[in-house]
């Protein structure tokens, strides 16, 4: 079954087409960034929006301070003369959804048809938003996910995130391609400002700290799924960094997972849960077999196998996409450790509480 899952979802990468076009969108764009204690990011993430090759008048750029207690609203501010607009948050202690909040108060202060959202360390090439809204508006689209990529990594530990999170964004672009939208991500994301109000914004998801991307994509599929789609172009990449440890990663990947259960479509969360047995039932065996010391279990030994061949069948074209074929050799190798990894997030993500930006939320 998980065999023929990931072939599912390979061929829904490959029904996107790589985008190209030559239009001149005519749309204005509120570009919204929410940033906590980010003095050491947000500077280079502002002069990137602001190098891009769209009208100016055309383009806004919205910063929410969230209660920072760095210079980040100092940094901000100091961009002011070149139209960078900063908010900033005085709420204390009152909420478990910052972000959410963050980015409604911005979508209510922002002048833009389109609103587009990216993080506080991000990077984009000059190209990023005029190549977004060229697919938006020659798609007609409600909402648009675009590729976001790891770079610049450090060590082992973070190019082995990269691979991983490639499968991640990858399975986001997959689901579009199959005309089944299930994840995307918030750093780069783009939908119209209408159909946010129409939505009532995120009205019955704001309970849950994370989820400002996938669950309100969950609720612009569930009537327009039809107008979401996927900017397959090298020129709407958005790089970020990776996860300089392990605790940072696993509170990540915690708050990740705490949003799965939360999903309306049932059938998306009964696909999940399956394939987490799937990887229990391959750790309970692989334990068996040391613990009784029996004869070689080939079914445990083709089940990896398996795992392994369709997980590289499916990550050759993304990895081409993203330019990093180099990461393939590291795949044999995550995909039997994700299998450990995928169980413990599993139990993780959706039990108590995990750090994000310094405040313990759930």
């Amino acid at each position: 079954m998980y065999v023929l899952i990931v072939l599912y979802l390979r061929k829904g990468w490959s029904k996107l087409p790589y985008f190209t076009s030559q239009s001149q969108p005519s749309k204005k764009v509120s570009i919204l960034v929410a940033a906590r204690n980010e003095e050491e990011n947000i500077g280079r993430t502002i002069e990137c929006i602001l190098q891009q090759d769209y009208p100016q008048d055309l383009l806004e750029l919205i910063v929410v301070d969230d209660h920072s207690t760095d210079r980040t609203a100092e940094i901000v501010r100091s961009y002011a003369g070149q139209g960078v607009k900063l908010l900033q948050l005085r709420v204390g202690d009152k909420l478990n959804s910052y972000k959410k909040y963050a980015i409604t108060k911005a979508i209510d202060a922002a002048s833009g048809e389109i609103i587009v959202t990216t993080d506080a360390d991000c990077r984009m090439g000059p190209k990023w938003v005029k190549t977004v809204m060229q697919y938006f508006e020659e798609h007609d689209s409600y909402l648009v996910s675009s590729p976001v990529i790891y770079s610049e990594e450090k060590s082992f530990f973070e190019e082995l995130q990269t691979l991983e999170f490639l499968y991640l964004i990858g399975l986001g672009a997959a689901g579009i391609g199959n005309g089944n939208p299930t994840t995307c991500n918030g750093a780069n994301l783009a939908y119209r400002r209408d159909v946010f109000f129409e939505m009532g914004g995120f009205k019955g998801i704001d309970n849950l700290a994370s989820g400002d991307d996938e669950l309100f994509l969950h609720k612009v599929a569930e009537k327009y799924a039809h107008k979401i789609g996927f900017c397959k172009s090298r020129d709407a990449v958005v790089f970020t960094d990776a996860k300089p440890d392990l605790a940072s990663f696993i509170s990540q990947r915690k708050r990740w997972a705490s949003k799965s259960t939360k999903y309306k479509d049932k059938k998306v969360v009964a696909l999940g849960v399956a394939i987490w047995l799937f990887n229990l039932a391959l750790i309970g065996s692989l334990v068996t077999f040391f613990v009784l010391l029996s004869q070689l279990n080939w079914l445990l030994l083709t089940s990896f196998v398996l795992k392994i061949v369709v997980e590289l069948c499916f990550m050759i074209p993304v990895l081409r996409f993203a330019q990093r074929t180099e990461l393939l050799k590291y795949l044999p190798f995550l995909s039997v450790i994700h299998t450990f990894y995928l169980v413990y997030i599993g139990v993780a993500g959706n039990t108590g509480k995990y750090n994000w930006k310094g405040r313990k939320v759930h």
